[in-house]
Parts: structure tokens; C-alpha cells; sequence
């Protein structure tokens, strides 16, 4: 397999430099379009770029032509899913008024009608965190820091903003703590979904399930929550 170095660093460096014309463009939207749901249906090793080629009916070279290599278009197919995804301060108003631990309450629970409207990307999504090599895991998590598709800062100030989180931690810090366990504990809910042999659990009935994510909310409130979030939890 071609290196990452060849096949991903080098054709953002031009894709900075050069500004694609609109019919190019359109072409390369279709075959992420195309990829997206090959990659999500096949796994990444079992996908084809010559079958996602010729479901577009156009030659092979072309698709390299425009992604250099099957980690490009990877790459290029886990960005534009992970951007369809909700950002957390995208939860209704009524929810963000009830506080920082109501909207991850309010995303956890859920998680599988997210799965279920949008199935193809959080497929992508794990197949690019559990089915690829490190090179490539190795990009996609310095985009994920870079591009913050999630929203995590924005989300994280709101909650200090409210006085919901500790002030004797860093801000820096409880973002990757929250960031890190949320992606966990939400692949543990896509998989039973999507890969249930992916973890080594059976599957739960909606009530188990419901527990456990009133168990993991108290956990990141006990551990990051201020004074007055501790204070304010629901009874």
C-alpha cells in the first residue's frame, strides 16, 4: 500500500494550492458520495476502488486522479461523514437550558436513531477508528483535533461558561477527558447496533441500557462536574 506520507499529506499540500474547478469538484462530492457507502457497506480492505469506479461508470485512474491513493478517498470518505454528524451544542434549546450534562445525557440517549438516520457515516466512523492501520487512524485523529467536528470547545466552554464544570482543572484536559470517554462509550452503543461482535457483551434490553447511561453521566459529573453541578443533579 502506498505510504500516508504519499497519499494524503501531499495532496492536501495542493489542494491549499490550487483551487479545483466546479465541475471537478461536483465529480470528486460523487465519488466520496459513492465511497462512503462502499466503504461503509464492505469494511475498508474489502472495498474496491475499481467497484466504486464502475458504479459511477468512469475509469479507475480517474478516482486516483483525484485521491491519489485508497487512503485518500478513505480519508476523504471518513472526513465528510464524521461533518454530517451532529455538533453537541446542536441539542434543542430546552435541552441546553437544563445544563451541560442534560445535553450529554440528551446525545447518548440518542445514539441509535443516529445510527439508524445516518447509517452509512457512523459505519465510516468506526470502520475508520477499528478497521484501518495506524498510519491512517494516525491522520484521522489529527484531523479530529484540528477540525473539532464535534464541537468539543465550544461545548466545553458553555460548561464552564455555566459554572457546571470544575475550576481547579484545566479546560484543555477535561475536553480530551470527555471527548475520549464519550467516543468510547457511544462506539460501545454503535456496535451493538452495527458490529455486536466488535466488543465482548451481549446485548441489553433498552432498560440495562438506559441505567448505564445514567451511571456513565453520574461518573463525568462526580469527576469533572463543579460544586454546583454536584449540587443541581437530578434526583
Amino acid at each position: 500500500m502506498e505510504s500516508i506520507t504519499n497519499s494524503l499529506a501531499k495532496p492536501a499540500q495542493l489542494r491549499r494550492d490550487t483551487k479545483p474547478r466546479p465541475r471537478s469538484e461536483a465529480k470528486r462530492g460523487r465519488i466520496v458520495e459513492i465511497a462512503i457507502r462502499h466503504f461503509a457497506e464492505r469494511g475498508y480492505n474489502a472495498a474496491r476502488v475499481e467497484d466504486i469506479a464502475a458504479q459511477l461508470g468512469i475509469a479507475k485512474g480517474s478516482v486516483f486522479q483525484h485521491f491519489k491513493s485508497k487512503d485518500g478517498l478513505f480519508f476523504e470518505a471518513y472526513k465528510k461523514a464524521v461533518q454530517s454528524f451532529p455538533r453537541y451544542m446542536q441539542a434543542p434549546a430546552e435541552v441546553q437550558a437544563a445544563g451541560f450534562f442534560e445535553v450529554l445525557r440528551y446525545w447518548l440517549s440518542r445514539t441509535e436513531n443516529m445510527v439508524r438516520d445516518n447509517w452509512a457515516s457512523y459505519r465510516i466512523y468506526l470502520v475508520g477508528n477499528y478497521g484501518t492501520d495506524l498510519a491512517l487512524r494516525r491522520e484521522i485523529n489529527r484531523f479530529l483535533v484540528e477540525a473539532d467536528p464535534y464541537g468539543w470547545r465550544d461545548f466545553v466552554a458553555y460548561g464552564v461558561k455555566n459554572g457546571e464544570l470544575r475550576s481547579d482543572l484545566d479546560v484543555d484536559l477535561i475536553g480530551s477527558i470527555l471527548e475520549w470517554t464519550m467516543d468510547r462509550f457511544q462506539d460501545a452503543l454503535l456496535t451493538e447496533e452495527l458490529d455486536p461482535g466488535l466488543f465482548r457483551k451481549s446485548g441489553t434490553v433498552p432498560e440495562k441500557k438506559e441505567a448505564r447511561i445514567e451511571q456513565f453521566v453520574e461518573l463525568l459529573r462526580r469527576a469533572i462536574g463543579s460544586d454546583k453541578a454536584q449540587s443541581g443533579k437530578r434526583a
